[in-house]
């Protein structure tokens, strides 16, 4: 068995942090010959990069005044996985949102300031992955990981949703 990994090291207040993300993301998946899930892996680390960019605030034994805002990005190939991880100094656990808020047919009429203002990011990233969790760190903050599985009944990203 070959696990691959790859790993990478970013800051939030760099203006091409997302860019980054993304472009190792798809480097490490086009070596890896998963051409398939460039597109979804992509959308999925840019709304977690995101995610930390605009709503991470380092614990306060983490904070150093001045400093930048560190983002570790983990992808993680296994033979019947993909797992990509986005950790931050944040031990806040992240905002999801609780089931389906509006049918999608319902919300098409709703007026812009009717529809949830957090938690969006994250269930896209919920549809587009097998499984999603978060877990702290021991020395503070926390990972988001998700799970693209690669066999099995149904193609990556096309599964439970991690529903």
């Amino acid at each position: 068995m070959v696990e691959r990994c790859r790993a990478l090291t970013l800051y939030a207040e760099s203006p091409d942090t997302g860019h980054a993300a993304r472009g190792m993301v798809r480097s490490a998946l086009e070596d890896w010959k998963l051409h398939d899930l460039v597109p979804d892996a992509c959308l999925v680390v840019s709304e977690l990069v995101g995610n930390v960019v605009h709503h991470a605030v380092p614990d306060t034994h983490l904070a150093v005044p001045g400093a930048p805002r560190r983002v570790d990005v983990r992808l993680t190939k296994w033979p019947k996985w993909l797992f990509l991880g986005v950790s931050d100094e944040d031990s806040s656990a992240p905002t999801t949102p609780i089931g389906e808020l509006f049918s999608p047919l319902l919300a098409d009429g709703l007026p812009e300031a009717m529809l949830p203002d957090s938690g969006r990011g994250l269930l896209i990233v919920q549809r587009l992955t097998d499984s999603m969790w978060w877990a702290p760190e021991a020395g503070g903050g926390k990972t988001v990981v998700c799970r693209f599985d690669l066999c099995g009944p149904f193609p990556a990203g096309q599964g439970t949703g991690g529903l």
